[in-house]
């Protein structure tokens, strides 16, 4: 009995997750548009402004978003070197 519950508990568990999405947000840019549609929404982060964006979103089922994920400018100093000025 347990040679057969460990290959059912592993299809079980394979079945049971999910499949794995790419990532929406680019953590390269700010700002990003969210559009709504029939087919389902979307969001795609390549705008360096709000203004960019809403050029974009403008007559359009659409917003424009900050990014939660957006990584910043990196200044090329390490948090030790920040915090020691």
């Amino acid at each position: 009995m347990r040679v057969l519950a460990k290959p059912v508990l592993a299809i079980a568990m394979t079945l049971a997750a999910a499949s794995a999405q790419a990532q929406t947000y680019d953590p390269s840019y700010p700002i990003c548009l969210q559009t709504f549609g029939r087919n389902g929404n979307a969001i795609s982060c390549g705008y360096t402004s709000m203004p960019k964006c809403r050029l974009s979103a403008s007559g359009r089922a659409a917003q424009c978003i900050t990014n939660p994920y957006f990584a910043g400018p990196n200044s090329g100093r390490t948090r030790r070197q920040q915090r020691m000025q």
